[in-house]
């Protein structure tokens, strides 16, 4: 198949374009490069071996949507193109409706006029808020605490809406699958691709192993005295390539003739929480540096622990986390201790 990527510089996106090249599919990447740069794309052509076209606009664009539609015949989206940081969301909230809601509306609008009916779209766990309880399944009620969680539910919204308008349609159109991961870390085991955040981290790994390599004096621990065992926030870590092959079981699922069209849902997740101190123990040990770190207050819209069930993904979709958390560090030091300075050489 033909899959516009779009976001397919960024962290996640490399990782899915390594994934979707090596199952056999053509891609079409779509990046604004507003917080990766096109040299991932690079390394992902030299880990592939696969040279693949690049656009350098944005979904909200939709006058260049119509370009790309034009010059390409897409058959499936996969939808990365979106600002992903809790803090900053509940200071720039508008920016984060604008880029994550308006954008995809545009994407989905161009999408139909252009046929295009198959969409994996980049959901996350923030949308379940402060869970009930652990570990967390797909119908679970969603009440995001944030900014950034809560255009995650409202982009969730519309396309159930499309899905819903299908059923007053003599055929359906759309066919979509969201899925909702949560902590992506590590890199790709080559460590030719890894995550590169622009200016001071927001994710807690790359934080982790900045200070690993120098580039910052210590780490900060939000929040100390949540309720979990020794006081910092508990997370369930997921490897990027695994999530990444999640996402091409979701596609293999969604172009499956026995699937019926439809909005599907999943989590991608391990099913085990970590809490901060344990990752930093993790990656000192897989390292071998040390990381000093102080305790700071916790950060708004933030809640203090989280995990997966994802069985359903295991049973619709056969599809399995598999890599653990050392492989998860091992990778993360040998792409930072490899790139000290990211992309930049």
């Amino acid at each position: 198949m033909a899959v516009l990527v779009t976001g397919g510089a960024g962290y996640i996106g490399s990782h899915a374009c390594v994934a979707l090249i090596q199952s056999g599919h053509n891609i079409v990447v779509l990046d604004n490069l507003s917080n990766s740069c096109r040299a991932s794309l690079e390394q992902v052509s030299e880990i592939t071996g696969v040279k693949f076209p690049v656009v350098i606009d944005d979904v909200n664009d939709r006058a260049a949507l119509d370009r790309l539609f034009t010059a390409y015949q897409i058959d499936a989206v996969m939808h990365f193109a979106g600002m992903k940081a809790v803090g900053e969301s509940c200071e720039l909230p508008l920016t984060y409706y604008r880029n994550n809601v308006a954008g995809t509306l545009t994407l989905c609008e161009a999408m139909k006029d252009y046929g295009v009916r198959t969409l994996i779209f980049s959901s996350s766990a923030t949308v379940y808020g402060e869970p009930l309880s652990n570990p967390i399944t797909e119908d679970f009620p969603v009440h995001a605490t944030n900014p950034y969680g809560q255009s995650k539910v409202m982009v969730e919204q519309v396309l159930h809406d499309l899905v819903q308008a299908d059923a007053l349609a003599a055929v359906p159109f759309w066919n979509i699958a969201i899925l909702r991961y949560f902590n992506p870390v590590g890199a790709h085991a080559s460590g030719k691709i890894g995550e590169d955040p622009l200016g001071i981290p927001n994710n807690l790994l790359p934080f982790i192993s900045l200070v690993a390599v120098g580039k910052l004096k210590e780490l900060s621990v939000f929040g100390g005295s949540y309720p979990t065992p020794d006081g910092t926030g508990v997370r369930d870590y997921i490897h990027v390539m695994d999530l990444a092959e999640g996402h091409v079981k979701a596609l293999d699922k969604l172009t499956d003739e026995k699937t019926s069209s439809g909005c599907h849902t999943w989590n991608l997740g391990t099913g085990n929480g970590y809490s901060v101190l344990e990752m930093v123990s993790a990656f000192e040990a897989a390292s071998g540096r040390p990381i000093p770190y102080k305790i700071v207050d916790c950060r708004p819209g933030d809640i203090a622990e989280c995990w997966a069930d994802p069985s359903k993904a295991e049973s619709e979709l056969g599809w399995k986390a598999t890599r653990g958390l050392m492989e998860m560090m091992e990778d993360t030091w040998r792409w930072q201790s490899q790139n000290p300075n990211g992309f930049s050489k």
